[in-house]
């Protein structure tokens, strides 16, 4: 059985070693047009901001590693310029020698990836403007960094590679913005989650210019002006475009295979396209999400390796499936570490589903242990099943292992309730007795139970200021002090008893604290009483990064300077 892979990196070459682990007899040939046949994509950023030093360690294998280990034909320099299924053939160039040639195959495996999404506006082919996606794109920013040592940077989007290369420029002393349409960063995480991602970068000095739409590029006094909608124009020594990535399915698409979302190939659960005996795999197909059951294109290193492994096994007789992703994802930013998994609220609503969230400021171990650090959690989950669907966690410690746990559980089809029922590891250095991942669990019960009421954000500016609702603030006066909502009174947590008489017990009563520990005790206490009380999801801590980003996102200037 002859095997040809088109393109390597993740997907492919995941594909090409698990081949050979089943099938010593086969001949496999793989064509990688760039000159690497396996790179970090991901560590890209931290070879350009200094922190991987060595340009080698980029590359996880080279054609002759992998030969040695694998007998695996991998061709780097030479691109495959059409597919030929009636045929069993594909159409090869070298783009070293100019070479062109035909290769037969018994089964064909598509790699490609995705190409960095290049908006079509005027000044995209400017010497300073440059994308970020392969390693020869690296080296291209690496050097030019190192020749002209600019001083500032202007990034054109705000997703993973962005954030990175963001805060390596940063690392280098560049002053950076980042400029994007949509008004966050981050699109896995919800507007409020992505609050904490924004007060992080603007911390570390890199500003924000959200809301903005570019409309072109241009070359002045030796630098370029991105040119703004109806604003003054950002200048900058240096642009990176990191709008996001576009599934590479032009071979495909000329192939007549199917075609889906974002011109991504459709595959079914064992990675087969619409043409027989030709699978494809990683950022250039369309998959099922997991949580929703809709096609998605998600781009990652992990479901790419997954889906290399599964067709890999199909091709050599096997029967595997691949169940959808859930993108699960985690991102360093600065001293921050940003996690989600499943879905998030928004797109939750948007796929029809009736959801709900608890949100939640624990600490990242035992609280009397040195060191703990605040995170922020908030869990998605459908109403009336209870069903898991999605999180999101900010913070500085400990953030990662919580996410991986809500990833099993989703993917384990477990209850937001029953949660509260995982049996996970306690040292006061890496935890608590209660786990925030148990607290989860205690919360939505709760609230599934009756035993609390909550209200959210997005109810602030509907709750009544006529006097016909309590407004209850519950911390400490200098808490209060140092900042609180328009319209709460102060009765601190541990007075409420003996004060109770100085809140109408007739009216709903609407509460908050720090964190939404205290508020929740403080509603026990009212409701004990005869008091028909809400607890605030998030307390003042959320309430306040959420309503401080949302100013200073209305009030961005126009070179991105926030006020």
């Amino acid at each position: 059985m002859k095997i040809i892979i088109v393109g390597g990196v993740a997907g492919g070459a995941t594909a090409a070693a698990r081949l050979r682990r089943l099938d010593e007899q086969a001949e496999i040939v793989a064509f990688e047009r760039s000159g690497y046949i396996s790179y970090a994509n991901c560590g890209l950023p931290y070879y350009i901001g200094g922190v991987i030093e060595d340009p080698e360690a980029l590359t996880l294998q080279t054609p002759e590693s992998f030969f040695a280990r694998f007998r695996v034909d991998m061709r780097t320099r030479h691109e495959v310029t059409a597919i030929h299924p009636e045929r069993k053939t594909v159409s090869v160039k070298n783009l070293g020698t100019g070479e062109e040639f035909e290769e037969s195959y018994d089964k064909l495996l598509l790699s490609p990836g995705a190409k960095p999404t290049q908006p079509r506006l005027p000044g995209v082919g400017l010497e300073k403007v440059f994308t970020l996606r392969t390693v020869e794109d690296t080296f291209r920013i690496k050097e030019y960094i190192n020749t002209h040592r600019p001083r500032s940077a202007v990034l054109a989007g705000g997703g993973f590679i962005g954030l990175e290369l963001a805060e390596n420029l940063r690392e280098l002393g560049m002053e950076v913005t980042i400029v994007q349409r949509p008004r966050q960063l981050m699109n896995p995480f919800d507007p409020d989650m992505a609050a904490f991602i924004h007060s992080e970068v603007r911390r570390h000095g890199i500003r924000l210019a959200l809301g903005r739409t570019v409309e072109g590029f241009e070359e002045r006094d030796g630098c370029v002006d991105v040119l703004l909608k109806d604003e003054a124009p950002l200048h900058a020594d240096l642009v990176v475009l990191a709008i996001g990535v576009t599934p590479d399915t032009a071979l495909a698409k000329e192939a007549g295979l199917e075609l889906g979302l974002k011109g991504s190939i459709v595959v079914n659960d064992r990675m087969e396209t619409s043409a027989h005996d030709i699978y494809a795999v990683g950022d250039a197909v369309q998959v099922k999400h997991s949580v929703t059951g809709q096609d998605a294109v998600i781009s990652l290193a992990g479901p790419a390796n997954k889906q290399g492994r599964i067709a890999a096994d199909n091709i050599c007789g096997g029967d595997s499936r691949y169940p959808g992703s859930q993108g699960s994802s985690v991102i360093k930013v600065f001293d921050l570490t940003a996690a989600a998994t499943g879905v998030n609220e928004t797109n939750a609503k948007k796929a029809g589903l009736d959801v709900e969230a608890v949100i939640l400021s624990p600490m990242s171990h035992a609280g009397y242990y040195p060191g703990g650090r605040v995170m922020t959690m908030k869990v998605v989950f459908e109403k009336k099943t209870y069903r898991l669907l999605g999180a999101q966690i900010v913070g500085y410690a400990g953030v990662d292992k919580r996410i991986d746990v809500l990833a099993t559980a989703i993917h384990a089809g477990l209850t937001a309730i029953q949660l509260k029922e995982l049996d996970l590891a306690y040292a006061p250095p890496y935890s608590s007795a209660k786990d925030p991942v148990n607290m989860v669990g205690f919360m939505v019960e709760n609230l599934a139970e009756g035993v609390v009421k909550q209200w959210r954000m997005e109810d602030l500016s509907a709750l009544p200021r006529d006097g016909s609702a309590t407004l209850l603030d519950v911390r400490t006066p200098q808490e209060y002090g140092g900042g609180h909502i328009d319209g709460f009174r102060l009765i601190p947590v541990d007075e409420l008893r003996e004060r109770l008489g100085e809140i109408d017990s007739g009216k709903p009563v609407y509460v908050i604290c720090q964190s939404g520990l205290r508020s929740y005790i403080a509603c026990r206490i009212l409701a004990g009483n005869g008091f028909d009380a809400y607890n605030f999801a998030g307390g003042f801590r959320y309430y306040d990064a959420v309503a401080n980003d949302r100013r200073l996102i209305e009030q961005a200037t126009a070179c991105g300077m926030d006020k």
